[in-house]
């Protein structure tokens, strides 16, 4: 019997954990170690920002689950990686610290067969001055990222339109580190907070702007878009500028906040300018990097660096070597998620270190990176996921002579619904197609996608798109009847 180990249980870490347990639970041992007790459907924290739904509608509790599909639960949180065992064993194992409240601050050593690193982003709000604490309650600002921060938000947006009744306020959303992604969910939440503005008559009153690290709206950290529509490729930019201009929407691009106190922050422009804007309510989204994992040889002597890249996301089969933007190639990106130095370790959705960024690297002449760094969230995570989990079912039955399944984000897909308005007769969402996610110039020359396969429109059934997706992908997580058929 092996014993498979999987840290983090979020988008990647519990797609791979249902998959491996319903195949294989019954005859090897699946463990997911993860410090929340809960999976949060962190695509709807836009609406639980605003309002529009309830924290408890976009969470559920996972052990129950995990006992359907013969996996074994534990909730701590991952310390460590001993990928060659210590001095008196070979077995690898993890070190974790418990978080559960009956076994608070125990520490256990979880020995492993395989080991899928699914830990997702550290949120990084400390790399921003006054952004938030650990926890990402800040005093200044808000954020959307996890559903007890989305519940704050909107508490305090309530506060801000309330005021909003008899005095001037200004609104500010996007991000704030120039290497910050998730530009889409910012891209959601300032239309839903626009939207809720004019719905509670204070419209007039709220000035609101965007602020992110792109080069322009649209870019989402992909290098933009050219959306086929009508026989035509149509830029990502246009469309976004259009949608805010038409909203009285204002933005700021090229941005790197730099600073954040009580109603103003600081922020570098590419040019290396520096600037300020005041605000009486903001949500910015922080840098993610790496949870922080550290990786020992057997002697004990620290060896992160062979598993991990300095952002503390892990390595795996993709090209790492240092190029120039032009030089870039759809073939350095990954497509077995598989450690190159510990052939038993994959990584999937954020954990993985991409080789380098989607868009092209920009720098100030302050020598400030403001680049967004590559969306490896939702679906492409869950893809991943399924991709590795396969990899192992087939490890375990072929041995070395097994096919591992590929995913590379260069051949891959994705469908992302963008809540624009909420209201079954008022709601709007974008709704795009994009492939693939990483631009092939050499398949696809020109703008590098196909654009019979990129395109996207915006209108009320996106609304409907975007709900039915909520539900669905929840039933989906909670693996009810015909969970599997359910795609990504």
């Amino acid at each position: 019997m092996a014993q498979i180990v999987i840290m983090g249980a979020g988008v990647a870490g519990h797609a791979a954990a249902t998959i491996l347990g319903d195949a294989i639970g019954a005859e090897h041992k699946i463990i997911v170690v993860a410090p929340n007790s809960h999976w949060n459907y962190i695509p709807s924290n836009v609406w639980v920002g605003t309002g529009t739904m309830k924290k408890e509608e976009v969470l559920f509790p996972l052990r129950p689950i995990y006992e359907q599909v013969n996996v074994d639960f534990r909730q701590a949180k991952a310390i460590s990686i001993h990928p060659e065992g210590k001095e008196e064993s070979d077995t690898p194992f993890i070190t974790v610290e418990y978080v559960d409240p009956d076994r608070q601050g125990e520490t256990e050593e979880i020995p492993y067969d395989y080991l899928i690193n699914a830990t997702g982003p550290k949120l990084n709000f400390a790399k921003t001055p006054g952004l938030g604490d650990e926890n990402g309650i800040g005093e200044h600002t808000v954020s959307i990222c996890s559903a007890d921060h989305a519940t704050h938000a909107h508490q305090r947006l309530d506060e801000m339109l309330e005021r909003a009744r008899s005095t001037k306020q200004k609104v500010l959303i996007g991000t704030s580190d120039g290497t910050c992604t998730c530009q889409g969910a910012a891209f959601e939440y300032i239309l839903n907070v626009e939207q809720k503005a004019r719905k509670m008559g204070v419209r007039d009153n709220v000035e609101i702007k965007w602020i992110s690290n792109e080069p322009y709206i649209g870019d989402f950290g992909m290098d933009g878009l050219h959306l086929g529509v009508a026989g035509y490729a149509i830029s990502s930019k246009l469309f976004g500028e259009s949608l805010f201009a038409e909203r009285g929407i204002h933005w700021i691009t090229d941005a790197h906040v730099s600073k954040v106190e009580e109603g103003r922050l600081e922020y570098e422009l590419i040019d290396g300018t520096m600037h300020e804007e005041s605000f009486d309510f903001a949500m910015l989204i922080p840098q993610f990097t790496g949870v922080g994992l550290k990786a020992y040889d057997k002697a004990g002597e620290e060896i992160t660096d062979e598993l991990f890249m300095p952002n503390g996301f892990m390595k795996v089969d993709a090209d790492y070597t240092p190029k120039s933007y032009e030089e870039w190639k759809a073939g350095d990106w990954p497509v077995t998620y598989q450690n190159p130095s510990y052939k038993n370790i994959f990584a999937a959705g954020i954990a993985f270190a991409p080789p380098h960024p989607i868009s092209e690297p920009r720098k100030s002449p302050n020598g400030t990176p403001i680049t967004p760094a590559p969306p490896r969230t939702g679906m492409p995570s869950a893809t991943i996921a399924e991709a590795v989990a396969h990899s192992i079912i087939s490890l375990l039955r072929d041995g070395e002579s097994a096919k591992l399944t590929t995913a590379s984000m260069a051949e891959m897909g994705a469908l992302c619904v963008a809540s624009a308005a909420v209201g079954w007769k008022a709601g709007q969402g974008v709704s795009f197609t994009v492939y693939p996610i990483v631009k092939d110039y050499d398949k696809y020359p020109g703008t590098g996608r196909d654009t019979l396969r990129t395109f996207g429109s915006i209108g009320l059934y996106g609304h409907w798109l975007k709900t039915a997706l909520h539900y669905m992908f929840i039933y989906k997580a909670k693996v009810k009847p015909g969970w599997k058929i359910i795609p990504g």
